[in-house]
This record gives structure tokens, C-alpha cells and sequence, in this order.
């Protein structure tokens, strides 16, 4: 299972719901990435996408029990999610958040894709940072690159205890 993300130089990922740095690129890299997978996202992290997105299996975590959207996988708990997932290859498996659920499934992932924006807009809510968990490496990492004149670069980070 992977996490894919965009982070801010504090590793913040959004404001009151919303993405403050929104990069073309970093969305081609996500399109591409997950394009043919699961991806898997909290009701809030969905809506800010503008209903499904094709060419995925999607599921949505909700607490919501009325919640429903047309094309999508609703579920109500991690054990919800992780029946609907069983058969999928585990490497085009894509936890896109939010906050809340990336700090439940991170245990789960083993490969994480962050885009690192060289900004540091207002966040309220936040990706685990990384480069001070002692069990994650950054194992690739991207050229920067300036879109509208802000940096980033697309990195990759593996939990250091993968079974080989």
C-alpha cells in the first residue's frame, strides 16, 4: 500500500479542507500514478476532488452513514476498507488522505510519493514528516522543478522494513 501527497515545507497538506498550493504537474504525477489503481480517501479529501475519479477503484471513509456518491466504494470503518481491497495488488493501492487518514493507514504503507512544495502556506493539517521517522528512508530523490514560481520536487520515501 503506498501514500501519495503533496506537502508544504512543514509538511502541512491543506486548510480548512483545501489544498492552499495547487501544482499542474504534481496533478499529472498523481493522474499518472494512481491511473488504473485504488485509491483510497476521506469524505472531505473526495468532495475537494469533484466527484470520482475515473480510471480508479475508488473508496471512501466516512463516518458519514448517508453518505453516497455515484461510482464509488463507500465504507465506514478500516476494516470496511481493507475487505473492499482484498485481491488488489497491494503497489496500485493509494492512500490520499486527509489528515486523519493517512495516520490510519500509514502503518499499512510501505512506499510513500511526496511532492515537496517549497512553501509554507497556512495549514491545518498535516503528514507525518518523514525525515524524522526513524523508520522511513527517503530512497529517490526528484530534481526541483519551479511552476508559477514555487519549487517542488516529487520524492520517494520506503519504510525501512519491508520483508524482502
Amino acid at each position: 500500500m503506498n501514500a501519495i501527497v503533496a506537502v508544504y515545507s512543514d509538511w502541512g497538506i491543506g486548510f480548512e479542507g483545501k489544498q492552499p498550493i495547487v501544482i499542474a504537474e504534481d496533478r499529472r504525477f498523481f493522474s499518472e500514478m494512481t491511473g488504473g489503481g485504488v485509491i483510497i480517501a476521506g469524505r472531505k479529501t473526495f468532495e475537494e476532488f469533484s466527484g470520482r475519479l475515473s480510471n480508479r477503484k475508488n473508496i471512501i471513509l466516512t463516518q458519514d452513514k448517508d453518505f453516497a456518491a455515484e461510482g464509488v466504494i463507500v465504507a465506514h470503518s478500516v476494516d470496511d476498507v481493507l475487505a473492499e481491497i482484498t485481491g488488489d495488488t497491494a503497489d496500485r493501492i493509494f492512500i490520499l488522505g486527509g489528515a486523519e487518514i493517512f495516520r490510519l493507514f500509514m502503518p499499512m504503507c510501505t512506499t510513500a510519493y511526496v511532492t515537496k512544495i517549497e512553501a509554507t502556506p497556512e495549514s491545518d493539517a498535516f503528514f507525518p514528516n518523514l525525515d524524522e521517522l526513524p523508520d522511513w528512508s527517503l530512497t529517490q530523490r526528484g530534481a526541483v522543478n519551479e511552476s508559477n514560481g514555487v519549487r517542488y520536487s516529487f520524492n520517494i520515501y520506503r519504510y525501512k522494513h519491508v520483508a524482502k
